[in-house]
Parts: structure tokens; sequence; C-alpha cells
């Protein structure tokens, strides 16, 4: 027991010390009435109680209630016990004398706070035994039982408690008082064998031997222990009741005997703080060591899978690898957002508990600091940005070649069909056994041909050209392109070849031949480029198409409507072929010319060109339906746009405002850390609350997605811009949170007040500039224009998260400022000292838990490696090395083991084999941990 603790509690026994001397003085006359046997008790055991005092002096007494009544053994008594020298007794033998020592000795009991109830020197120096056995149970009392207490009980209570306590773990002892829980004699023999196992075979008593168990003990004590023998064990075995105030009187003299081992169950306590400090924060090391590797494992896992950027071949596989994405934004991520965040805040807090107890900061392991995770966490960041980006372009690519491809097969096999059997008409010979009229028919069909084969020269370069756009965009089966293009162009070149050197033919032999029928020849040349325009038409009609806005289709149709305009003209070119065919029916009938065959120039009939003109109106129509439901699906879109820009302009200012409260509630001084933290719970709370909208908004944005929908001019934030301002939420919310908690930790730990701390704050504050250079600042936004800046939305955020980072902190200039204002004589060697305590990493800033933490560690009160090695050397018995026995013996199995395992051997001559050194231990308590 230190002196503050002897202190405190003496100071609280003085303030009861009346009432409960006055309850022990009616006791002790009740006791004296009920059974005079009590006296013949009571007088053995006082008289040996005081004889074990008086003899440190050279004497004795032999009856107490004669030996005192000239008061000058009792003023004796009084000064072995104190310490303390009484007046000087007065040397003469009359009745006066002898009362005026008495009274000297009495008023010095008084003079401790005890009221003495009832007791006179008249009585004392007139031998009353009932008056004088008071006396003396009123000095046992203050002065062997009064200072006896545990966990700030009574003096009474006090001394049962410990009893109760140290005979807890033995068998057959269960003390509840002090009277029939000792009849037995087990309870004296477990506080002896408690203390010094040597003494006693515990294992050998018996319950059922009382009268030996109590003689074992008043031996061994009176032998061993100096302790004299003050009851007879007859009495106490056949007494229904012992007397109370004998075996108080007696187990008193254990307590102050084994004095010393009280001092080591204290040094005992104070280890097992102590360690279980240590323990519990490489508990802490272990776990974020753990959480790290996993967090960062992850990572290293990941990492690869984003970067993998082989594309698939067909947009089925391409819009999987789009949902993979998704639900690892979705399911895998957020948990890993929320281990990063649990990471910072677990670091935060085992660096707090570590500085409370007075221990170096925890360093983890190479490459698991927190700035590492947080860089291996924006290097994933970057790359998942970079590979949803890549999935978009490659979604888009490969509906472009989707698209192209569908394209160039229609063009192809329109293409192919009408070259099927072009080669063959071209190569043949007829011309060589044709008449005159045949020639020249063959002749004008020839020109048709080459005019029919001028206007398809058009699609064959469409054809190629949409094959060169599908080999630069990669299209996975670009060798069945260029095989049937180079065939289609290597057909074409054959075709032209042919149709040369058929034409060189026919004009060989062309002056051989008449001139031909004029109105075949005219229907031939008009036919054939209107029909072509029929195909051309129709193949527009049918055309394919793909757009991304209601401008895009709206062009389409504008472009059909302007086509639909043309048909009246086309539809007079109709009826004027018609009429070529009319009028050769005419000019047939007229001049009864009988018509055989078909026009020899050409092999469209006018059938032909009617069947095609009536599927070129059907096609219109057709081509309406088809622009109608593309302005539908458009405007749908474009009401996605709308909801998604909506939601996200209302989402994004949200978040920003919130972010802006959760500072402001963290640097602001008006009310208690409690109300700060009450506040920040409820703004936690409405933040969860709020996540409803962020997954509404997610629903939105795959919507827009699902539907290719790649910009929105309704809004300047993206998802991604949602998604990391409310990440950043999240984790500043619970950073802050956290922040306040190791403020109330430090508060309580350190005992400051809430108006010291209000203090602290205030001066922190005053001087936590924010500064900074705006040009830098648009330099680090891509060197943008203030006006941008300022009028941007995005980069407003940009600036709101720049000014963020630096609230909370003070430069060095600002923080010696602070400490002047404050009554701080700073010279440079002063300040770069304290400048390595509050920023021992060199960051060039001052945090508020680090001024918190400079204000109050000189004066905190802390366990030191020196106070430990004073415990362990109570434990050893003033030894510089300690047992493995004595350590199982003193500390709980927990910490003896702990102990056991880390402490190193000792080194000396003087040591039994085993033994350990506990000093260095101790300094290793305080020093760097293995992790």
């Amino acid at each position: 027991m230190t002196a503050i603790e002897t202190q405190v509690q003496y100071s609280s026994y003085m303030t009861t010390t009346t009432e409960e001397y006055m309850t022990q003085q009616d006791d002790w006359d009740r006791d004296l009435l009920l059974d005079p046997a009590w006296e013949k008790q009571q007088r053995k055991t006082f008289t040996a109680w005081c004889n074990s005092h008086l003899r440190k002096a050279g004497t004795q007494i032999e009856n107490i209630e004669e030996d005192f009544r000239n008061g000058l053994k009792l003023m004796l008594l009084l000064e072995v016990i104190s310490g303390e020298r009484l007046p000087k007794p007065d040397k003469g033998k009359m009745r006066f004398h002898k009362i005026a020592n008495v009274n000297k000795a009495l008023d010095y009991i008084s003079s401790k706070g005890v009221k003495l109830v009832s007791i006179g020197a008249e009585e004392i120096v007139d031998g009353n035994v009932k008056m004088t056995l008071g006396m003396i149970w009123t000095i046992i009392l203050r002065f062997a039982i009064q200072d006896i207490s545990v966990e700030e009980t009574s003096a009474k209570e006090g001394l049962l408690l410990w009893c109760q306590r140290k005979t807890a773990p033995y068998r057959n002892v269960n003390v509840q008082n002090f009277h029939i829980s000792w009849k037995d004699g087990l309870a004296l023999c477990a506080l002896i064998h408690r203390h010094r196992p040597d003494l006693i075979d515990y294992s050998k008593l018996r319950k059922d031997d009382p009268t030996g168990n109590l003689n074992t003990a008043f031996e061994v004590a009176e032998k061993y222990l100096d302790i004299p023998k003050m009851l007879d064990a007859d009495d106490i075995v056949n007494t229904p009741k012992p007397d109370e105030k004998a075996i108080m009187t007696y187990v008193s003299c254990f307590y102050h005997a084994f004095a010393g081992a009280e001092q080591a169950e204290t040094a005992a306590n104070r280890i097992c703080k102590v360690l279980a400090v240590n323990q519990e924060n490489e508990k802490l090391m272990e776990e974020y060591e753990k959480l790290a590797s996993e967090l960062l494992e992850w990572i290293r896992r990941t990492i690869p899978w984003l970067e993998n950027r082989m594309a698939e071949q067909t947009m089925h596989a391409m819009q999987q690898k789009l949902e993979d994405f998704r639900d690892y934004r979705r399911v895998h991520k957020p948990p890993k957002v929320q281990e990063k965040c649990q990471l910072e805040i677990n670091f935060n807090t085992l660096q707090t508990k570590l500085r409370l107890s007075n221990r170096p900061a925890f360093m983890p392991s190479e490459g698991k600091m927190v700035s590492d995770i947080a860089n291996a966490w924006k290097g994933l960041e970057q790359v998942e940005k970079g590979y949803e980006e890549w999935l978009l372009t490659e979604i888009r690519r490969l509906e472009r070649l989707d698209h192209l491809a569908e394209k160039f097969k229609q063009k192809s096999t329109l293409h192919e069909s009408w070259t099927t059997g072009k080669v063959e008409l071209l190569s043949q010979k007829d011309y060589e056994s044709a008449s005159l009229m045949e020639i020249r028919a063959m002749m004008r069909k020839h020109e048709a041909f080459e005019s029919d084969l001028a206007a398809h020269q058009d699609r064959v370069e469409q054809i190629a050209a949409i094959a060169q756009e599908l080999n630069e965009l990669d299209f996975y089966d670009a060798a069945t392109i260029n095989a049937r293009c180079q065939g289609i162009c290597d057909q074409w070149d054959n075709l032209g070849t042919l149709t040369q050197k058929r034409r060189e033919s026919l004009e060989r032999v062309e002056k051989l031949w008449e001139t031909i029928d004029q109105l075949y020849l005219e229907f031939a040349k008009r036919a054939a480029p209107f029909n072509n325009w029929m195909d051309g038409a129709m193949e527009d009609l049918q055309d394919m198409f793909i757009v991304h806005s209601i401008e895009e289709i709206q062009s389409l149709i504008t472009a059909h409507d302007q086509f639909k305009a043309t048909l009246p003209e086309a539809d007079k070119e109709r009826l004027a072929i018609m009429g070529i065919h009319n009028e050769i029916l005419k000019i047939a009938q007229t001049y009864g010319i009988k018509v055989v065959g078909e026009n020899p120039y050409t092999v469209l009939s006018h059938q032909d060109i009617s069947n095609k003109w009536e599927a070129v109106k059907q096609l219109v129509p057709m081509r309406d339906q088809t622009l109608q439901e593309e302005v539908a699906r458009q405007q749908s879109n474009e009401r996605l746009r709308r909801q998604f820009g909506a939601q996200a302009n209302i989402i994004g200012p949200w978040i920003q405002t919130k972010m802006e409260e959760i500072s402001h509630v963290s640097i602001d001084i008006a009310g208690s850390l409690e109300e700060q933290m009450s506040n920040l719970k409820t703004y936690e709370q409405n933040i969860i609350n709020y996540k409803s909208n962020i997954d509404k908004l997610e629903g939105d944005h795959q919507l827009s997605q699902e539907s290719l929908i790649f910009d929105n001019k309704h809004t300047n934030y993206t998802m991604e811009h949602v998604r990391v301002g409310w990440e950043q939420l999240l984790t500043t919310i619970a950073r802050t949170i956290n922040e306040v908690e190791n403020q109330i930790l430090t508060r309580d730990a350190k005992g400051i007040s809430q108006e010291q701390l209000n203090e602290f704050r205030a001066s922190f504050n005053h001087f936590d500039r924010v500064s900074f250079d705006m040009e830098s600042l648009v330099s680090s936004l891509n060197k943008q224009s203030y006006a941008t800046l300022s009028t941007n939305s995005k980069n407003k955020h940009c600036i709101f998260l720049y000014l963020q980072k630096r609230n909370g902190m003070m430069d060095p200039d600002d923080f010696r400022a602070c400490l002047i204002s404050m009554g701080y004589d700073l010279g440079e060697v002063e300040f770069a000292r304290i400048m390595t305590l509050v920023d021992p990493n060199n960051t060039g800033v001052v945090t508020f838990q680090a001024f918190i933490d400079f204000m109050t560690r000189e004066t905190a009160e802390t366990d030191t490696a020196e106070q430990v090695m004073a415990s362990f050397k109570i434990l050893a018995s003033d030894k510089s090395y300690i047992t493995v026995e004595e350590l199982r013996r003193e500390l709980p199995p927990e910490q003896a083991e702990y102990c056991i395992s880390r402490m190193t051997k000792y080194i000396g001559g003087d040591a039994p084999p085993g033994a350990l050194d506990y000093i260095s231990f101790s300094s290793a308590l305080y020093g760097e941990s293995d992790l």
C-alpha cells in the first residue's frame, strides 16, 4: 500500500471512527452482560496482544487490569504501537499521579480521532476489568485493525474481505464472519499456507480435527511468524460462538505479519495491468497486420483482373464482362471499402492506446503502412477506371462491328446476286453467228450492261470501304470478310475486263449491222438507271442504322422525308418508261409489226419496273415505322438521361454539403465531445439512411448503360463522381467519429476537463488557417482557367476536397505562434524537440490529436519501465532475477505464462538454473514491438 493510498484510507476511516467505536462499545457492553465467560477469553487474548508489543520495550504485563492502573505501561504500549512519543509521565505513586498518567494515554487516544465512550481514567486506576478491556479493545481497533481496508470497506469488513480472498482457493474453508467460520482451524491454517506454504502441509489437515488444526496454527504462528498464542483451542472448539473480538485481534496479527505479501500483491496487480495493456496492444497489432495483409492480397489479386484488356469477339461476351464489373462494384468492392476504413480506424485507435500507455508508436511490417494501403488502393481505382473505360469502348467497337458486318453481308449478297451469270454472259461469242439485227441488239444490250456496271461501281467501293473499316476495328472474323471482299473485287475486275473485250468484239462487227429499234434502246437506257435508282432506294429503305440521340434520328427522318419528296418525280420517270413500252406496242399495232420475244437491249421488262416500283412504295411506310420506333427509343433514353441527371444533381451537392457539415462539427468547439459524437452519429445515421438514393442512382446508371447511353448533357456528375464522393463521405464520417473517440479516450485517460479541452481546441482553431496557391491548384486541375474552375461543378468539388484536406492541421509557424500565445518561451532547439514529438514522421503539419497529446503528455501520470521493474523486484524478494515458480505463484496463469515465454534467461553467477531476467523484460515492454 502506497503512502497516498494509506492517507486516503486513513481520512476515510477518520470520518467513521466515532460511529464505529460507539457501535463496538455497545457490542462490548452487551457481550459482557450476556456471558461473563467471554471476559476470560478476552483477558487472555488482549494480554497476549499487549505483550507482543511491550516485549519490544523489554517488559510485559501479567494482570491486564492491575498492570495498567498507574498508566506507565499503558503509555509505553501506546508509544511502541504508534512509534510516537507521549508526554512525560508523572513519577509519583499517588492516585492523582496515576490518574494523570492514564489521562495522558486517553488524551492521546482521543487525539487520533477516537471517542472513548464511558471510559474514564478513574475506572482504569481502580482496576475496573470491564473498562480496562474496553480501552484495550479500543486501542486494538484504532492501531491494529483500523488501517486494514480492501476496496474502501470499513476496518472490520476490510479484514473480513482480505481473509475471504486469501482463503478462497482452499477446500473446506468458507470465511463469513469472525466467530464460527474459524472453529475448525482450517481458515487459520489456510492463511498461513497461502503466504508460507513451507510451514504447513495443508493437504494433510482434516476438518474433523479442529483442535489439532487450531493448535498447529497457534504453534506455527508463534514459532515462525512471531505471533504469540492469544487463543485457546479448547475454548474455541467448545464454544458455540467464539468471541469475535478475540478472533479479530488474533487474525489482525496475521494481516500485519503478511504486510510484505500484500505489497507483493500490489506489485503483481501493477504488473498484470501493464501486461494486459501490452497483450491487448499486440492483439490489435496482429489484427491490423492480418487485415492489412488480406486487403493488400485482395488488391493484388484484383488488379491483374482489371488490367486484363483481352477483348472478346462477341457483343454478348463483352456485355458479360461489363456485368461482372458491375458485380465487382456493387458486391465485392463495398466490403473492402469498409475494411480499408476500419483498418485506418484500428490503426488510429491503436496509436492512441500506445500513446496513453506510454508505449512507442506502432510500425507495421514493410509495405503495410496506412499510406502503403492508400497507395495500393489508389492504384486499384486507377486501374478500375481504365478498365471500365476500356469495357465501354470495346462495347461501342463491337456494336459498330456488328452493324458493319451485317451491312457488308447485305451489300455483298446484293452485289453477288447481281453478278450471277454475268461472267458467262460476257464470255459467250453469240455475236459470231448472230444476224444483223441480233448484233445490233447485242450492242445495245451491252451498252445497257455497261451503264448498269457503272452504276454498281459505287456499291463495290462501299463494300471495300466497309471491309477496310472492319479490319481497322479488328473484327474477329476479318479473314472471312477479306476473302469475300477480295473475291468481289477480283470478280469486279474480271467483269470490267470481260466487258471491255466484248465491247471491242461487238464494235469490230458493228459496221456489219443495221440500226436497231430506237424505242427498245431508249427503253433499255432509261429503264436501267431507273431500275438502279429503285435498287438504291430499296437498299436505302432497308439500310440498317445506329443512333445515340434524338438529333441523330431526326436527321435520318429529315433525309427520309426528302426522299419521299422525290417520289412524284420518280413516278413521272416510271410513267415515261411505261410510255416507251406503250409506244412500242402502239407502233407494232399501227404498222402491223409482230413483236416476238423480249427487248433485245435489256433483261428488264415493263413488268419488272412495275413490280419493283410497288416494292419501293411498300418499303416507304415500313421505313416510316422503323424510324418512329427509333424516335420512341431515343425519347426513352432522353428520359433516362433526365432522370439520372435530376438525381445526380441532388446527390452530388448533398454529399458535398455533408462533407462540409462534418468538417464544421469536427472543429466546432461549442459543446462537449459527447455532444460532437452525438451529432456525428446523427450524421452517420442520416448518411446510412441516404444509401437508398445512391442505390437508386446506380439502378438508373445501369439502365443507361444497358441502353448504350454514354453521355448526359443534363448533369456534370457522372456515376464515378458520385461513387468516389460517397466512398469518401463514408470514410470521412467514420474517420471523424474515430478522431472524436480518440479525443474522448485521451481526455479521460489524461484527466483533461471539458473546459481544458475546449481551451485547447479554441487555441488550435485560431491558428488552424487554411491557405493555398490558386495557381498551384489550377495546375493540379489540368491548368484550367479560374473562370472554368468556378463554373464547373466537378472542379468546385475538387477545390472543396483540396481545402478539406487542410482542415484540422497547423503548419510549424502557426504551431509556434500558438505555443507562444499560450506562454511558452521557445528557442530553436526546444521548438525542434517539440516538433519531433508532435510530428515524428516529419509531415510538415501538426494535427489536433498530436497537439492534445503534447499539451497533456508532460503532466500525465503513466506507468513506466522503472515502476514495472520495481514491482517485479518486490515479487522477486529484492533479487535481480525471478524464478518461474515465483511468477506462477504471484501472477494469474495467463500473465505468468506471458512473462515466462518472453523473459530471457538471467545471466549471473548468483542465480539458480532457469532464473529469468525481469529487468530487460520490463525495458522491452516500453520499447519497440517485434511486430
